[in-house]
């Protein structure tokens, strides 16, 4: 859609109606990967003593579930990254969807559990700084 000389970094720009669209799937996939990194932190600690244990042909009952773990997580995230979404924060579900709103870019702002894109913040702030959409001029 973009291009880079014309955006910067950002190859796709998203309009409000685009960003609210892709909120069911963005649901499913950030979900996907908090109940694979909460499988992980289960797991953790067998993986750590059979890791330890290698050299003396350690093992794991939980292995195949912490890899399924990983490769959940790394499946969805690259899927959301695919989209052209800004992932900020796993655990919170934080998303940006770069935005071209009079000529510049700024970040439409979303978080799990919000049933819509409502905020925004400039580039170069962050999640605490984000202001209600109307205020975007």
């Amino acid at each position: 859609m973009a291009h880079d000389d014309e955006y910067g970094q950002h190859e796709r720009m998203f309009t409000l109606s685009e960003a609210n669209r892709l909120i069911p799937q963005l649901n499913s996939k950030l979900t996907s990967i908090q109940q694979a990194k909460a499988v992980l932190s289960r797991t953790k600690e067998d993986i750590k003593k059979a890791s330890a244990q290698a050299q003396y042909g350690g093992g794991s009952t939980v292995g195949h579930l912490y890899i399924l773990g990983l490769q959940q997580v790394s499946a969805n995230l690259q899927a959301i990254q695919e989209l052209g979404i800004l992932v900020k924060d796993l655990d919170t579900g934080l998303c940006d969807f770069p935005h071209f709103r009079d000529g510049r870019v700024v970040y439409l702002c979303w978080k799990l559990g919000e049933q819509e894109v409502r905020w925004w913040h400039e580039t170069t702030t962050g999640y605490k700084d984000r202001c209600p959409l109307e205020g975007l001029a």
